[in-house]
C-alpha cells in the first residue's frame, strides 16, 4: 500500500506512521516551573542526537488539557533545565500514570506514587526509582513546522550536564542492558521491552584499491 502523508488517507483504522518507526526511546522528563511545581511526563519523540558534547532532543507536541504549552515546555522555558529518568519494565506503569492529560497543579509523581530525589546540577528533581537519569540543561528550544492543538510544535534540545547510572547495572566496566530493560514505544497502544541483545563488531577500515 502506499498513502500521502499531507492527507493521511490510508484508509486504515489507526495512522501507522508511528509504527513504521520503532521502537522508539521513552524520555520521562521531569521539569519543574519558576514557583517550584515539578511536572513528569513520558515522551516517545525523544532521543540522543549528539556524543560531544552529548545533546538529548524531546518533543513536547500538542496542547495541555488545560490549553496552551504543555508543562513540560513551559517548565524548560522558564527554568531552563530538565531531567531525563529512563522508563523501565518494572517503572511501566507508573510510567504510563504519569501520563495521564492532569491540570497543571497535579503533581505527577504523586499521581504515579513515585519518590522525588534532588538531583546534582539541576533544580528538576529526579525519579528516585528509576535506575538511570540525565541532568539537562536546555540549549535551545526549537520551533518546528505545524501545530497541534493551536499550539505550535516545538522540540526542546538539551545537554547532558551528568548522569546517574545505580551501581548494579553496571560489569566490568560496562553497563549492562538486560540489567536495565528499558521500556520503549512502538505504534498504537503497544510497547517494547529491551532484553534481548547480540554484539556485531563494527568493519574495519576498507583499502581503495589504486586504479
Amino acid at each position: 500500500m502506499f498513502y500521502d502523508c499531507r492527507t493521511r488517507d490510508h484508509g486504515l483504522p489507526h495512522d501507522p506512521l508511528k509504527q513504521c518507526v520503532v521502537p522508539r526511546p521513552i524520555g520521562w522528563v521531569s521539569t519543574v516551573d519558576g514557583e517550584g511545581r515539578v511536572n513528569l511526563a513520558p515522551f516517545s519523540f525523544f532521543n540522543l542526537v549528539s556524543e560531544n558534547p552529548p545533546l538529548v532532543i524531546y518533543c513536547p507536541v500538542g496542547a495541555h488539557a488545560e490549553g496552551g504549552e504543555k508543562d513540560s515546555l513551559r517548565n524548560v522555558r522558564e527554568v531552563g533545565e530538565f531531567v531525563v529518568n529512563v522508563a523501565t519494565w518494572d517503572l511501566r506503569d507508573a510510567v504510563n500514570a504519569s501520563s495521564a492529560p492532569a491540570g497543571s497543579t497535579v503533581d505527577e509523581f504523586e499521581l504515579a506514587g513515585l519518590t522525588k530525589e534532588p538531583s546534582s546540577l539541576v533544580r528538576p528533581p529526579r525519579v528516585k526509582e528509576s535506575p538511570l537519569h540525565l541532568e539537562c540543561r536546555v540549549a535551545q528550544v526549537i520551533r518546528m513546522p505545524g501545530a497541534f492543538g493551536g499550539v505550535a510544535n516545538c522540540m526542546v534540545l538539551g545537554e547532558v550536564l551528568g548522569v546517574h547510572i545505580r551501581d548494579d547495572l553496571l560489569q566490568d566496566g560496562l553497563l549492562k542492558i538486560d540489567r536495565l530493560q528499558p521500556i520503549a514505544r512502538l505504534g498504537y497502544q503497544e510497547y517494547a521491552v529491551v532484553r534481548d541483545t547480540f554484539t556485531m563488531p563494527r568493519p574495519t577500515r576498507v583499502a581503495v584499491a589504486a586504479e
